[in-house]
């Protein structure tokens, strides 16, 4: 008999039905399947305050702890053959209550020399996301043996559009009656349970040294060479006002939420204005950077960990 986790967190429910759609072809007679759904204590309001979806950047990038409904005991008392992590993105980085399972003491109980395949569904920068859950995963001595990223598949500008739509609005249908449904499709999300089989697979030939190969080859993660550029800088950008932000106050706080209603500025800025001129440098710049945009493509489809 194998043991399966399935450990997330999910706001609007699409995380959820994703890893219900993998799990369905995963279970048998043989495998038993848990699930511990993190819950933040206070949990977080769906649709969001505007104010609170901004409010929560500095926190969230510089990846500070919360608090969390703790696992229960009888989740805790097994020892697991293999961990499902599902997570989304909040501004290029793992969610705070992912982030704080992660740096607890339950991650390590429950994820210690255990194989861990994640599955993310995000808008579409997912990529310094997870290079942040590989090194969670290694500090918690997890073994990492696969990744799923499921994203919203329309042109950039369009699905900010529509994700505002649903994370303020909570509402996922097609804006003014124009703009595409926003988030993962319809169809992508119940295609997840393609993904299943082969991690059945490996759990019970207790072999995952292929798996990712073969995720990969089904769709489970595709590269745009674009978004890696874009990803990195937005990193780079983050990591200056977050750290500036910080310094200002808790969360809620009149000298914080001033620099906080800044940052909502920029960030429209950079989506309107700056977004467009890195794609014309990197339009520009393909050719003479076609090796290493290989050389990307294939590390960011891989489980591994570059060194810093």
């Amino acid at each position: 008999m194998k043991e399966v986790l399935i450990v997330h967190y999910s706001q609007t429910g699409q995380l959820t039905t994703i890893l219900e759609n993998i799990a369905s072809t995963l279970s048998g007679d043989t495998i038993t399947i848990s699930h511990y759904r993190i819950l933040p204590e206070p949990n977080y309001d769906f649709p969001w305050k505007p104010t609170q979806f901004y409010d929560v950047f500095p926190e969230t990038f510089l990846q500070i702890p919360a608090k969390f409904h703790p696992p229960t005991s009888e989740i805790l008392k097994k020892k697991y053959d293999l961990v499902i992590l599902g997570y989304q993105v909040w501004y290029l980085t793992p969610s705070v209550p992912i982030n704080s399972f992660l740096k607890s003491d339950f991650a390590k109980k429950l994820l210690k020399d255990t194989p861990v395949v994640t599955v993310v569904a995000c808008r579409n920068m997912w990529l310094q996301a997870q290079e942040k859950m590989k090194r969670l995963l290694l500090a918690v001595e997890a073994n990492l043996v696969g990744h799923i990223a499921l994203v919203d598949r329309h042109v950039n500008n369009i699905s900010v559009i529509t994700i505002e739509h649903w994370m303020i609005r909570g509402r996922k249908d097609r804006y003014l009656g124009i703009f595409p449904k926003p988030g993962v499709s319809d169809n992508d999300v119940a295609n997840a349970k393609i993904f299943g089989t082969p991690i059945k697979q490996a759990l019970l030939a207790e072999n995952f040294n292929q798996l990712q190969s073969i995720l990969v080859n089904l769709g489970a993660v595709v590269v745009d060479p674009y978004l890696v550029r874009t990803d990195e800088r937005g990193t780079v950008l983050f990591s200056k006002w977050a750290n500036h932000i910080i310094k200002k106050g808790e969360a809620g706080t009149r000298s914080r939420l001033r620099w906080i209603s800044l940052f909502s500025i920029y960030l429209r800025i950079a989506i309107w204005v700056i977004a467009p001129i890195v794609f014309i440098v990197f339009l520009l710049t393909y050719l003479p950077m076609t090796q290493k945009r290989k050389k990307e493509r294939k590390y960011y489809a891989s489980v591994a960990l570059k060194e810093i």
